[in-house]
């Protein structure tokens, strides 16, 4: 994301904003920001006194549950706080300038919030960890075994279109779910037995409890009072042939599913040529038109 900015010529409470997507103007997109913009003004006062010019895009498919909000709209609140830090100097300390800019991205986008930080981040209150927040996500890096810091995540792309129901709907439906106060104990016991795996380098457990969250997840969504499935026919099929594949041969391959169809594989990097070999031998045929994302842990957003 380039964000540029300029004093405004006109007086007024309005937000000015020029928005380019992939270069070209996106009125859906730009109408959110500018919501966004509006809601933070409580914060950022600043932002009715500048004309804004946006200009972004992605490197992958957008609103098809592969977190392109958490990635759009933690760079929005990262370019948002520069622009602070260079009109008035009040995010000199780089521990204030990620805190305030985790804090504006998860009101866009919960998710995004944990984008601020390379490595791991972790969003929410949980007592067992200083400095876990409701309000924003803290580092977590120095929590993690060696192993997990080099740790890939393939996304294997079943369905590239839009999802067909919003994060923010699905989060909605627990809010009368008859298994929400369950799932909330459940959720609670898993955070502590993942950290106790993240920190001490155990790849199976870690698998375990990913592979059970995912389940989870979309078990919930399909036993609500408005039930529905975003798994597709081939995804099935790929969870089945990973599950197989590491009865076979005993890496540690493990999946998570997000809000969508797509498969998310991870695994260390000691198995890298293994895995891509399965993935492109006997994966691909199910993903649309044999698209896959090859990524892992990175270094965290960069300013250039």
């Amino acid at each position: 994301m380039r964000m540029s900015w300029e004093t405004k010529t006109s007086v007024g409470n309005e937000i000015e904003l020029d928005f380019a997507f992939h270069g070209e103007p996106n009125d859906l997109f730009r109408s959110k920001i500018i919501q966004y913009l509006h809601s933070i003004q409580d914060r950022m006062p600043f932002l009715t006194q500048v004309a804004l010019k946006i200009e972004t895009g992605n490197s992958f498919p957008h609103s098809s549950g592969i977190a392109s909000s958490a990635a759009s709209m933690s760079a929005l609140a990262l370019c948002l706080c520069s622009l602070e830090d260079e009109l008035f100097q009040t995010l000199q300390e780089d521990d204030s300038f990620e805190r305030k800019a985790s804090y504006l991205a998860r009101l866009a986008s919960g998710s995004a919030c944990r984008s601020i930080y390379g490595k791991a981040a972790l969003w929410g209150q949980y007592a067992p960890v200083s400095g876990s927040s409701d309000d924003y996500a803290i580092p977590m890096e120095d929590q993690f075994h060696e192993t997990f810091k080099t740790y890939h995540d393939d996304i294997l792309l079943v369905s590239a279109e839009e999802k067909k129901v919003s994060s923010r709907a699905g989060h909605a439906l627990m809010d009368e779910h008859p298994f929400a106060s369950a799932r909330y104990e459940q959720a609670n016991k898993n955070m502590a037995a993942m950290l106790a795996a993240l920190k001490s380098g155990d790849t199976e457990r870690f698998g375990q409890i990913l592979e059970l969250e995912a389940w989870t997840l979309h078990s919930l969504m399909m036993s609500s009072a408005d039930p529905f499935s975003l798994i597709l026919p081939n995804t099935l099929t790929i969870l089945e042939k990973v599950k197989q594949y590491r009865a076979d041969t005993g890496h540690p391959l493990y999946f998570t599913l997000d809000a969508g169809p797509n498969v998310h594989l991870l695994y260390p990097d000691s198995i890298f040529i293994e895995v891509t070999q399965f993935v492109e031998d006997q994966l691909l045929p199910h993903c649309a038109d044999g698209q896959y994302i090859q990524d892992e842990v990175g270094e965290g957003p960069e300013e250039v």
